[in-house]
């Protein structure tokens, strides 16, 4: 692939050490940068003390606002190749502003995850009803998610199962979407044997709801299980963002351990024996278990946890659960035997190199943008739908957003 401009437009600045957003968003910064591209990032949001140092990557780091008209001005001056957006909103925002000032770029859209599945779970969860496709088709968040992928020339979806679901169920057409794993080096995982192992782990950013939760869970009905049976055992709670419920949570008493921010997510879980990962919703391939899998830390999850990486054609039934008692059962198992434990390390080194062959995957990537750029008008003709939305997105949203930049300049 020839070197190229990259603009990427993100609704936070990354967070490698702390989310699995983060480490996406790195990994594909590090594949352009492999290509010999120069990229800018560009964000609306503020850096905190987990905001990975983008400069010493040679990237170009950009402050932006919403509804400002000087992007416009940067965008129309600075022609770029590819643009891509981190998730649907930051699509919303800008992606008009793009196709206006900067129309021959590629514009890809990264999901991360369908946020509208999560939503939608999420809010089944909290009422108590089963989560049905009809609730998600409903959900207003999933028709403006839909919009941003139509709007977009090519969407990357993490999780095979929700290739499928965007195929299948909304018949999507496979030309605007790309599955795209972790891009992950297979080659180097680690290696600690059973009997140099101690302790449950489960990791996760406090600021993801579904991590919340299942710290709560935890917290709650699943350890006093586990602990009743191991009553030595320990859990450390690590993740950065943790709120204040959580922190208080500490309990060296009951083996109930919250240390906050890992600086080094594989290390810390590589020492653990067992990671818990009770998700209750959530969507997307879950970074925890990636990070298990590269530690080579047997994980006991739920059928959501898992969805993502099941499809991977490997039987996972015995370490998935639903119900506190099982989690906790099947918990207590991996923990207390060998064998039990080395079967599913063996089976995790096989899923990890299906879920994340780097190579191949990388390679695929390199071709479709070479493909849909050698033929953008082509490929953008055929996507009527994309088309109209864009049409109508340039007759509200940026009048919209043209009246409040107004209104804030009559303000000041």
């Amino acid at each position: 692939m020839r070197a190229l401009k990259v603009l990427i437009i993100g609704f936070v600045w990354p967070e490698p050490t702390t989310t699995a957003a983060g480490q996406r968003m790195l990994e594909l910064i590090h594949f352009f940068l492999q290509q010999d591209c120069s990229i800018t990032f560009a964000s609306t949001a503020k850096k905190n003390r987990f905001s990975y140092p983008l400069e010493s990557l040679g990237v170009t780091q950009k402050e932006i606002s919403l509804n400002d008209s000087s992007f416009d001005t940067y965008l129309f001056d600075n022609k770029k190749d590819i643009v891509i957006f981190d998730r649907f909103l930051t699509e919303e925002q800008f992606g008009w502003r793009v196709a206006e000032n900067n129309p021959k770029a590629l514009r890809i859209l990264d999901t991360e995850d369908v946020h509208s599945l999560r939503n939608t779970r999420e809010n089944a969860f909290k009422k108590g009803i089963p989560f049905t496709l009809e609730d998600w088709k409903k959900n207003p968040i999933t028709k403006r998610e839909i919009a941003s992928i139509y709007r977009s020339d090519v969407s990357l979806i993490i999780s095979s199962f929700e290739m499928q679901l965007l195929t299948k169920e909304l018949y999507i057409n496979h030309s605007l979407l790309h599955h795209l794993p972790f891009l992950i080096d297979t080659k180097h995982i680690l290696e600690i044997p059973f009997e140099k192992r101690e302790g449950f782990i489960c990791i996760g950013n406090g600021n993801h709801a579904p991590n919340k939760d299942a710290i709560i869970w935890l917290k709650k009905e699943i350890w006093p299980l586990i602990r009743k049976q191991l009553p030595k055992a320990t859990l450390s709670i690590y993740g950065g963002h943790l709120p204040e419920q959580i922190l208080q949570m500490h309990n060296p008493k009951q083996g109930f351990l919250v240390k906050g921010w890992a600086t080094n997510a594989i290390e810390v879980m590589g020492k653990a024996k067992v990671n818990l990962a009770p998700l209750r919703f959530g969507a997307g391939l879950k970074g925890k278990l990636i990070t298990a899998l590269q530690a080579n830390t047997p994980s006991v999850t739920t059928a959501i946890g898992a969805e993502g990486i099941n499809t991977y054609y490997l039987d996972l039934n015995d370490t998935i659960a639903e119900t506190a008692q099982t989690i906790a059962t099947v918990a207590v198992k991996l923990y207390s035997s060998k064998e039990a434990w080395n079967n599913a390390q063996e089976k995790g080194e096989k899923l990890l190199k299906q879920v994340s062959n780097k190579e191949k995957n990388e390679k695929v990537f390199v071709q479709k943008i070479e493909d849909t750029i050698q033929h953008l008008q082509e490929h953008r003709s055929s996507n009527f739908i994309g088309a109209m939305l864009q049409q109508h997105t340039m007759a509200s949203t940026k009048y919209m957003s043209k009246w409040i930049e107004a209104k804030n300049n009559k303000i000041e």
